[in-house]
């Protein structure tokens, strides 16, 4: 049987524990007791761990071996703000499918009011981002930023920079990864997409432009579509 994974809040030599709500959520929800066995994630280490002690906001782990875990393509999405929610789920399904940073961006269409809530914004992101990386079995959850302005974006480095764009009509997404390898930056633009000097933006800084196909997709949909289409061509 597949053992549950989890991402330790603490570790330290043999020992590791979740701590808060991560913690009552094995417990309550789980029914979690002593002596029961989870893999345990500590930093770039997956372990199996056996629950040692339980109590109130906190759940104790004894680590034994180490755990193979499977490696993923090295992938920062950037991704222009849009509405929370479908924004939110996107970031859990990118997660579910092994994006490895994701990075809030602030276009020109990014409403000012969602832009300046942002900030108060990232501390959930990363818990979905957290929760979603137990639910598929991840060793770590990606990075998320904190939220950025679209030229400080464009300077991000990285040996294959795609950004895209509705405008683009030859160039499509499979095409520019035929012959990539190393960290790839994907840019998917706000509803609206990406205004034509934000792309000129790009352009100068030496980005990609490529195209997901005709059909005009809503934000969170272009994000989950080219993180997988990006994941299964590296993987």
């Amino acid at each position: 049987m597949t053992r549950r994974r989890w991402i330790a809040d603490e570790f330290s030599g043999n020992h590791a524990a979740l701590t808060g709500d991560h913690a009552d959520h094995l417990v309550r929800v789980l029914r979690a007791r002593v002596g029961q066995e989870f893999d345990i994630a500590t930093g770039a280490v997956l372990r199996r761990g056996r629950i040692v002690t339980i109590e109130d906001g906190r759940v104790e782990f004894e680590l034994g071996d180490e755990v193979l875990a499977a490696a993923i393509p090295n992938v920062t999405l950037l991704l222009a703000i849009f509405k929370f929610d479908r924004m939110e789920w996107a970031i859990e399904k990118c997660t579910e499918l092994g994006a490895t940073r994701i990075v809030p961006v602030i276009a020109r269409r990014t409403d000012a009011h969602l832009a300046s809530a942002a900030a108060k914004r990232a501390g959930r992101w990363r818990r979905i981002a957290l929760q979603a990386s137990e639910q598929s079995r991840r060793a770590a959850p990606p990075e998320i930023t904190d939220a950025m302005k679209l030229p400080t974006a464009t300077a991000l480095p990285g040996r294959l920079r795609i950004v895209l764009a509705e405008s683009e009509k030859q160039t499509s997404l499979r095409d520019v990864l035929d012959s990539a390898e190393g960290e790839i930056l994907l840019a998917i633009g706000p509803e609206g997409g990406w205004a034509d000097d934000e792309l000129q933006l790009f352009q100068k800084a030496g980005w990609i432009s490529a195209s997901l196909g005709t059909t005009i997709l809503r934000a969170e949909t272009a994000a989950i579509a080219a993180a997988a289409v990006v994941v299964s061509e590296l993987s």
